[in-house]
């Protein structure tokens, strides 16, 4: 069965050249050249991934990603012109898996396509073992939720996916580049400062005081590490 792919952006060469590779790597494109469009072909074709523009008309490719994410957990690749840092890390915050700048390579983008999909389709596989009890912190990656001394946690889906890479691992030190190969699916052309972003967000959310039986360490000039106390 064809993977959808939902191709949003107001630009119609992307669109086109979008569609091409996509049709060429054996997916089924659909395409959306406003973010109401985007939703709408959501609702009716629930695609397998979406590449979606921030820049568009009626309503922006933020907006589309928030409404997207209170329904679904469908891998969303924002596709961007915008090269600010503070826009790369709210795309991510707000849900995206991964974001592509422009002018891009259409190789490229399909390379990341793939990366994502595999890397969902792993975790399907795996999803009757992903739960774990660590010093007083609870994963359960089947639904995306953690708590800490049995208080709800509210993270987005790469803190949470970061964070489980860190308590089934306890005491191994990440790099930074280890981490954005292993949480994006891909040898990552961006920021690493990307991961130190996340890392910051999740400290900050799991309040990680004297009350808490582990930390998230940072090991100066390496990574960082998940310490029990």
């Amino acid at each position: 069965m064809e993977k959808v792919i939902l191709i949003a952006d107001d630009n119609k060469d992307i669109v086109d050249i979008l569609k091409l590779y996509t049709q060429k790597e054996g997916y089924k494109p659909v395409c959306a050249f406003d973010g109401e469009q985007a939703l709408k072909l959501f609702k009716e074709h629930n695609p397998s991934m979406i590449l979606l523009d921030v820049m568009m008309p009626k309503i922006n490719g933020f907006d589309v990603c928030k409404q997207i994410r209170q329904i679904s957990n469908v891998p969303i690749i924002m596709v961007t012109a915008k090269s600010e840092e503070a826009d790369k890390i709210l795309g991510l915050d707000i849900g995206a898996d991964d974001y592509v700048l422009k002018p891009f390579s259409p190789r490229e983008v399909m390379t990341r396509i793939k990366a994502v999909l595999r890397r969902v389709t792993d975790d399907v596989a795996d999803e009757k073992t992903k739960m774990i009890d660590i010093s007083g912190l609870h994963i359960d990656m089947n639904s995306y939720e953690a708590s800490v001394n049995g208080k709800l946690v509210v993270l987005t889906k790469k803190e949470i996916e970061i964070l489980w890479m860190f308590a089934t691992n306890a005491g191994k030190v990440f790099t930074r580049d280890h981490l954005l190969e292993n949480i994006w699916g891909y040898e990552y052309f961006g920021d690493t400062r990307t991961v130190d972003t996340h890392i910051k967000r999740i400290r900050t959310k799991l309040d990680l005081d004297d009350s808490v039986n582990f930390d998230i360490k940072t090991i100066w000039g390496v990574g960082y590490k998940f310490e029990k106390k």
